[in-house]
């Protein structure tokens, strides 16, 4: 027991001194243990970059004050092994690093009530521009809302535009959400969505790598990004210019050989580009509603999505010599069955025995020797084409 108690209060140190995801510090605690780790940083005569770049830090870290700290602003630390570690995060450590950022967290700072490993074992991480248009804002609502009411966890980074659509569509439909941050999960970043984060708080999880009281940094978010695509099945991308944080997390899900998501817009927008980019070069599967993400990300077969199909018509099912046949029939002036035999280019007695099965369907009707389709049925392909000579009189 003391030496998991030394692990964790090296971890929390750890947190403290070093900057979120830098690989030199992630990787060694990986593969080392925090404790060795922070026992090597400790040795005055420790050589090597990292050791120099955090060594002045250490003298001001008490980890025992940093636990009874974050308690008091209701926040508790996760490590690896706890009960409630997210198992999804441990494939960070094969993930390839992007932009200098990866490996596993030395440890997560939560505030809320949920579990974080119940609260992503069924995850979709919805992202996207900040500059969100009202298309993109409407979309990403009404995704985090059909993944809510199935159950499914959103999560996301509480940012403006896309972010902050996909927290409310989760909310709004009472489902959960987790919104991951890159200063402390104590702090509201942007602080204009404090009353928002505070909710996410009180009713789900707000989470971050950086320790209590960090501010935002860009390297932050970078390193926040492969946070939020490990904690989820997959990544959704709604709106995202070519140069948007937004792709940084859909690479990131990509390395971890998780479902990548996008969500088409007008091919004139330029919130989108990045999105159609992903699309063209098939790195991301595209959907249009939270129903086909479900299906993206379920287990097979457990969520099948029913093909879009107009409702069925009495034409629908006609065979081709039916269908044939009632081309062939006059739209207003009626035709003898011969006649409407020789323009379908078939005998008189196919010809009548078509027009029988037509009749019950309601297609045509018949008087004094004459067959026309039946009133409100002219909706016929093709009618603004050119008539041909073998048409019906009344076509031509």
């Amino acid at each position: 027991m003391r030496g998991e108690a030394d692990e964790r209060l090296a971890r929390v140190v750890l947190s403290r001194i070093g900057e979120p995801g830098d690989p030199r510090l992630t990787d060694l605690v990986h593969e080392l243990g925090a404790a060795t780790v922070l026992g090597g940083l400790l040795d005055q005569a420790a050589a090597g970059e990292l050791a120099a770049d955090l060594r002045d830090r250490l003298a001001s870290v008490d980890p025992g004050r940093e636990l009874e700290s974050a308690a008091r602003r209701g926040l508790r630390f996760v490590v690896p092994g706890d009960d409630e570690w997210p198992e999804g995060l441990d494939a960070l450590a094969l993930a390839p690093h992007l932009h200098e950022r990866g490996g596993v967290p030395v440890g997560l700072w939560c505030r809320g009530p949920l579990r974080v490993d119940e609260a992503v074992a069924r995850s979709v991480a919805v992202v996207g521009s900040r500059s969100a248009t009202t298309y993109g804002a409407a979309v990403a609502t009404d995704i985090a809302a059909v993944l809510a009411r199935e159950d499914w966890t959103v999560v996301s980074g509480a940012a403006f535009g896309i972010d902050q659509a996909a927290h409310r569509g989760s909310l709004a439909a009472r489902g959960p959400t987790v919104a991951v941050l890159a200063c402390g999960a104590d702090r509201a970043y942007p602080t204009a969505h404090r009353a928002m984060i505070d909710y996410v708080a009180d009713v789900g999880l707000v989470v971050s790598e950086a320790a209590p009281g960090a501010a935002p940094t860009r390297i932050r978010f970078l390193a926040r990004n492969r946070l939020i695509a490990a904690l989820a099945r997959g990544t959704v991308v709604v709106e995202a210019a070519v140069r948007s944080g937004a792709l940084n997390t859909a690479s990131w899900t990509q390395g971890l050989g998780r479902v990548v998501m996008g969500v088409p817009g007008p091919v004139t927008s330029a919130p989108s580009a990045g999105v159609h980019q992903m699309v063209r070069a098939r790195d991301a599967l595209l959907v249009t509603c939270g129903e086909e993400v479900l299906e993206a990300v379920s287990p097979a077969g457990s969520f099948a999505l029913a093909e879009p199909r107009a409702p069925e018509a009495a034409r629908d099912r006609l065979t081709a010599r039916e269908r044939q046949v009632l081309d062939a029939v006059p739209l207003v002036r009626g035709a003898d069955a011969r006649s409407v035999g020789r323009t379908a280019g078939l005998s008189l007695a196919r010809t009548q025995e078509a027009l029988l099965v037509l009749h019950r369907a309601g297609l045509v009707e018949h008087g004094l020797g004459r067959w026309r389709v039946r009133d409100g049925d002219h909706e016929l392909p093709g009618l603004d084409a050119p008539a041909g000579p073998d048409e019906p009189s009344s076509l031509r």
